[in-house]
């Protein structure tokens, strides 16, 4: 019997391939854990068209997300600090921080998408990564200065 898998398999293959096997597998396994369809024609229409729109409707969140990007890495923020002697900083500046100053700015990202190695504790110009989505970053400028 030729199954469409809607899954993927580890042995069997990807999501949408069509491989054949055993009559019984196909109808007591893989059919009724909606791992596969029986590869009938309207079948092979129907999950033609619905990997259509989901190839469709990935494409518009991968470019909704890179437009994102793009306005994040134009944002430039400036965390003023008190600093004692030798311009040393007081406390330090964190990934939390910086969320407050984005969202000062009309972006609302999550304090865990905000990649800092360690603590900022100096004053001067950082390049800070922010995690957009799984596999966009952006960066922004961060000017520590002062008060």
């Amino acid at each position: 019997m030729k199954v469409i898998l809607t899954k993927d398999h580890e042995t069997l293959g990807e999501a949408g391939d069509i491989v054949k096997v055993k009559d019984g597998y196909a109808r007591n396994y893989l059919i009724p854990r909606s791992l596969g369809l029986a590869a009938t024609q309207a079948n092979t229409k129907i999950y033609e068209e619905s990997k259509k729109q989901k190839s469709a409707k990935k494409n518009r969140e991968q470019d909704h997300v890179a437009t994102i990007a793009t306005e994040i890495s134009k944002v430039s923020l400036t965390a003023s600090v008190q600093v004692g002697e030798d311009e040393k900083v007081f406390g330090a500046i964190t990934s939390q921080d910086i969320s407050k100053l984005l969202s000062e700015k009309g972006f609302t990202i999550d304090k865990r998408d905000i990649i800092l190695e360690e603590p900022i504790k100096a004053l001067g110009i950082y390049n800070v990564a922010i995690k957009v989505a799984q596999d966009v970053e952006a960066e922004i400028k961060l000017w520590v200065i002062k008060e």
